[in-house]
């Protein structure tokens, strides 16, 4: 186990709040980083359709767009950091710019800061191969820490 932070994905979902929530009762007192990542250059993308006949691309506003996606993910990050000072630990936001999957980039962010662990959570409901999100498994698959994975439980209704 390493000795750096806590990785903690975070979405805004509820099963990723959960993972703040179980990895502070399970860690509390440990560092944390709150890891946001969001896909830079989308503003781009949205503004250049292939299926939309080639138009000059407006730049002001493909800017815009990824400032906004910048600034919707830094706040993620500080609310994620609040929960987890809460939940008992020493957290911090990070938001990460990145172009590859978010699994592949949380099992970046644990071996470049030697992570003791990454929590994150799922929406999935047991079999790994097949019910849980592709994040999840990624992580599950590559990372040389240990990974803590919290299910947000379905609410079954009774009839």
């Amino acid at each position: 186990m390493g000795t750096g932070p806590i990785i903690i994905g975070y979405d805004g979902s509820p099963s990723s709040k959960r993972a703040i929530d179980e990895a502070g009762a399970l860690l509390s007192r440990h560092r944390a980083l709150v890891a946001v990542v969001w896909e830079a250059g989308l503003g781009t993308a949205l503004v250049d359709v292939p299926e939309i006949p080639p138009a000059p691309i407006d730049i002001r506003a493909a800017l815009e767009i990824d400032k906004s996606l910048y600034d919707r993910a830094r706040r993620l990050a500080q609310q994620g950091a609040q929960l987890a000072e809460k939940a008992g630990l020493e957290a911090e936001p990070l938001v990460v710019a990145d172009v590859v999957t978010v699994a592949e980039t949380l099992v970046r962010l644990a071996k470049e800061r030697d992570a003791q662990a990454i929590a994150i959570g799922t929406d999935g409901i047991g079999l790994t191969d097949v019910l849980l999100g592709g994040t999840t498994r990624g992580v599950i698959q590559h990372a040389s820490c240990p990974v803590v994975v919290v299910r947000e439980p379905k609410t079954r209704s009774r009839t």
